[in-house]
Formats: structure tokens, sequence, C-alpha cells
């Protein structure tokens, strides 16, 4: 377990609230208020990986100034306001920041014809040449650092996705900080949450196949990172939560792509650095994850265990979402087990704690969690218990209610619904949920989707001489396999 060396804190400005932007999320949710801004980005071609969290440094007043492509998206929500009538400061007044020369204009910018090194769209995609560039970043406490915003941008399918991924500007920056005994400061922090959100993001698009080994070498900075140390307290805590939750993130990466043992290790890791610093949200986060993998792997025993253990460390959190999620996991142990009756008890719970709605202390890696995800869950709990009636209707209103942002969970959702339907007897509804699978794994690489369609189309090879079954069959035999083979 990496450790960090903390002196005592220095003085520091406290920030001062943006009571400007807290009015204008209104009555929204946090959580709420960040997809508004992911699709107010996606209407102007931006990606930003706004979640809860964002919002609540922006209203607390740790961004001072939202970096350029938040600015853009800011400005088409409110048409007609200034960055001073939201709330921020100045760009110029920013510390580490100043405003552009000419001077600035790197080599192989847009005035030259090409992309410069700040620019982090699709090259494939329409340029907008009335969009301001950042200047040249001087200072190591740049705020919301675009350094793993930069490596973790995408602006097509998986495959994109995966040639994008280039962590090597932040593992230089860890290196750099070791070699020179220089402290982690608040911009190493920033960028070390921002490679979180964009990990997530990437993954709620595409699917996790092409996504964990780039994803590892930020995991491996992030660690170095602490080693490094830093001069506040502060700053540690935020390094310590960053590096356990992108430990988390890069584990799920390893667990959706069917690397139990290598997620198993991610989120025992993250596990000890929430215990090093008895950080209880992101402890409760690593046993959700552990019980989410003990069930996969085919230990509901342990996975049950894991839940309750989450359970217990959460409830002084105050957040019901979070504590229904947590009964979610723990139901998917009880059906594993074939206990119906305590399965039923926990899916009861889970959807009395989802219904008292959200909450500002629900954690900010929750934002993929609604109805859609409750009913995907207890979909898979009445299909381990063998009710595939139960099971199908409620996959199939998952995939109707889910978010059309999160591609893979759509893709999940429907390759559950098929699987349903392939042993309820339906074969015909079936075949036709998995072509709407076919369909999205042409964006979407995930060894659990792939790995689930193969079990359906397994079961519906009797089936064969039906028209639609056959089409679906002939068709999912020219897909390309999975990898490795990841229990659904």
């Amino acid at each position: 377990m990496a450790s960090s060396t903390v002196t005592p804190p220095q003085p520091e400005r406290p920030p001062r609230p943006n009571l400007a932007f807290r009015r204008l999320r209104g009555r929204r949710s946090p959580a709420e208020f960040a997809a508004a801004v992911r699709r107010a980005a996606r209407e102007i071609g931006e990606r930003v990986g706004c979640d809860a969290r964002y919002v609540h440094r922006v209203e607390a007043g740790e961004i001072r100034c939202p970096n350029y492509a938040y600015e853009r998206v800011f400005l088409h929500m409110f048409p007609g306001r200034t960055l001073a009538d939201l709330g921020f400061a100045p760009r110029s007044s920013v510390r580490g920041r100043r405003a552009p020369t000419a001077q600035d204009e790197p080599a192989g910018s847009e005035s030259r014809g090409g992309p410069g090194p700040y620019d982090t769209r699709n090259p494939q995609e329409p340029r907008h040449p009335h969009r301001t560039r950042p200047p040249h970043r001087t200072h190591d406490n740049y705020e919301e650092s675009d350094v793993l915003r930069r490596a973790f941008m995408t602006g097509g399918g998986a495959t994109v996705a995966a040639a994008s991924l280039d962590p090597l500007g932040f593992a230089h920056r860890a290196a750099a900080a070791e070699r020179a005994v220089r402290r982690a400061g608040t911009g190493d922090a920033g960028a070390l949450e921002e490679a979180v959100r964009q990990i997530r993001l990437l993954d709620d698009r595409h699917g996790a196949d092409g996504l964990y080994q780039r994803a590892a070498a930020p995991l491996r900075a992030a660690y170095a990172l602490l080693d490094a140390g830093t001069t506040r307290r502060t700053t540690a805590d935020r390094l310590y939560s960053g590096a356990g939750e992108l430990a988390l993130s890069v584990g799920w990466l390893a667990h959706d792509s069917g690397r139990f043992d290598d997620a198993r290790s991610h989120y025992a890791e993250a596990l000890a650095t929430a215990r090093t610093t008895g950080d209880a949200a992101l402890e409760a986060h690593a046993f959700c994850n552990t019980a989410f993998l003990a069930r996969d792997a085919g230990r509901p025993r342990e996975a049950v265990r894991a839940a309750q253990a989450a359970q217990r460390v959460a409830r002084p959190l105050g957040s019901p979402r979070l504590m229904s999620l947590l009964a979610l996991r723990e139901a998917g142990g009880w059906a594993g087990l074939a206990d119906r009756v305590a399965c039923e008890q926990s899916l009861a719970r889970a959807r009395a704690l989802h219904e008292r709605g959200r909450s500002d202390a629900d954690p900010e890696w929750m934002t993929f969690y609604g109805e859609a995800e409750l009913e995907g869950l207890e979909a898979q709990c009445w299909s381990a218990l063998g009710d595939w009636t139960r099971a199908a209707r409620h996959a199939r209103r998952a995939a109707e209610l889910q978010d059309p942002h999160f591609t893979r969970n759509i893709a999940l959702y429907t390759a559950e619904l098929a699987d349903d339907l392939a042993r309820g007897g339906r074969p015909d509804e079936a075949a036709a949920a998995g072509m709407r699978v076919l369909d999205l794994l042409v964006e979407v690489q995930s060894s659990r989707v792939q790995t689930m369609l193969a079990g359906t189309a397994r079961v519906l090879l009797p089936h064969r001489r039906t028209p639609g079954v056959s089409a679906f069959l002939e068709r999912h035999a020219a897909s390309p396999r999975p990898a490795r083979a990841v229990p659904g």
C-alpha cells in the first residue's frame, strides 16, 4: 500500500461559495444537474465528464473558473450570460492562468491547419474556428487540469476509444514528481479525479474490453503521486480518495471484461486505501464492487457478506440511494443461494430506499444508478431464481428506461431480456432482442454482454428452423467471439 508524507497544512485562502451557480441549479439535485450539463455538451459537440462531485466543487467555490470545455457548455446552457454572471472569477485572475497571447499559439495549432495539443475533439468532427483556444499552461496547480481529460477523450466507437487512451502525460508527471522530489498539488488531485470521470464515461458508452489495459497506467501513476507526498492534508485526502476510486474503476473494467482475479486485486487495493485513511464512502464502494464480483464469480455467500458489510459502513453516510444499491447487491447473493424469501426481502428494501429519492449525500459514482439499473438488477435476481417471466418483464423495463447515454447498459439489459425470453420459451421474441444487442455491439465492447448472448444462442439452437431465430443465429455466428467467458 503506497504511503504519503503529509506536512502541517499551510495557510490557504478559503474558497468562496458560488451562490449564483447554486441558484441556477434550482431544485435539481447535483446528479440531475450534472446530467443536464452532459446533455448540453453533446448538443454542441463537446464531451465533459460532469458529475455530482464536479457540481459540488463549483458550488463550494473550489473551481473558481471552469476549463474551456465547461465554459462553452455553461454559456450554451445559459445564453446571454457571462462567466461572471455564473459566479466565476475572471480567467486571468485565477492562479496559474493568464490571458492568451499570440505567443501562446502552439505549433501545429488551428492557425496552421492542424489540431493543436489542447484540441480534445475527434479529428473527424467539424472544426469550430469560433471556439477560444486555451493558453499554454505555466503552473502545476492549474485548476481542473486537462492532462487526464485529454487522455480519456474519444469521439468514435470503442476502437477509437481504446486508441485515444494515452495516459503517458499523467504517468510522466508522476515520474517527474518522484525524480524531483516535488510534492503533489491540487492540480494533480484534480487530474486524478478527472481520470476517474473519463474512464466511467467511456465505459458507459463503449464497455470495458478496449479500455482495461490502457487504464492501468494512470492507476500506477496515481500511487506514485501518493508516494511523492503533499503539503496539505486536504490535498492528501483528495489524492487517496481519487486513487481508491481509480482502483475501483480499473477493477470494474477488469471485472466486466472477465479478468476476475485482476478485479479482485484492484478492489482489495481500494479497500486497503479506504481503511488506511478512514474513508467510509470509499470503503462502502469497495465492498459494493466486491459483492458484485463475488456474485459473478459464483461465490454467492461471499456476495451476501460483502453487501452486508457495505451496508454497515454506508449507513452513517445518509444516502438512501446507496443503501438501495447495496440491498440489491445482497439480493443478488441470496438469489445465487436460491434463497427466494431472503432475496425478496432485500429487493423490497431496495425499492423502498430507492423511492426516498436522491439526496446531496449520494456518492458521485452512483450517477448510473436509477430506476433502469434497479430494474436490471432485479431482473438478474429473478433469472438466477429461474423465474423467467418476471425476469423478462424487469429486463424489458430496464432497457426502456435507460438513458441513451449508457449504451453499454442498454446492451446488457437487452441481452438479459433475450436470454430470459429464450429460457422462458419465447424464441421469436428472444431472437428479435438478440438482434438489437448485435446492433449495439458495433459500438460496445463487453465480454459480459457477448457471453450472455452466446448463452442465448445455445438455448435457441433447437429453434433454428424458425426464420427469425435462424437469422439471429447466422448473424451471431459471424460476429466476433468474446476473449474470455464472463458469467452473466
